[in-house]
């Protein structure tokens, strides 16, 4: 009989949480998915604020760099591995042309 009891207890708990968490999420959302608010005080426009994080041109540049670095050993690899049917990883290993 207790066990019952409990069971229906933890069955009234369990459905009471289920509708207050489906009932306020804390977002006032424009559309499904779009919820972002920003907090009091945010500006409008980002540029030139506070808030604005003035990204270094040379840091943003380093990652295009090392892209066209590695597609050059990329080309060097192929080009030893058409010529000799051997593939090298090690660009250095690979003799000059």
């Amino acid at each position: 009989m207790k066990l019952i009891a409990t069971l229906a207890a933890a069955t009234v708990v369990a459905l009471a949480g289920i509708g207050s968490a489906a009932a306020y999420d804390g977002t006032n959302c424009k559309a499904p998915g779009n919820c972002w608010e920003p907090k009091p005080g945010y500006p409008d426009k980002v540029e030139g604020s506070k808030y604005d994080p003035q990204h270094d041109p040379m840091e943003l540049n380093k990652q295009s760099e090392s892209i066209k670095a590695m597609e050059e050993r990329n080309a060097l690899r192929v080009a030893n591995f058409k010529k000799t049917g051997k593939f090298v990883y090690n660009v250095k290993d690979i003799p000059a042309q």
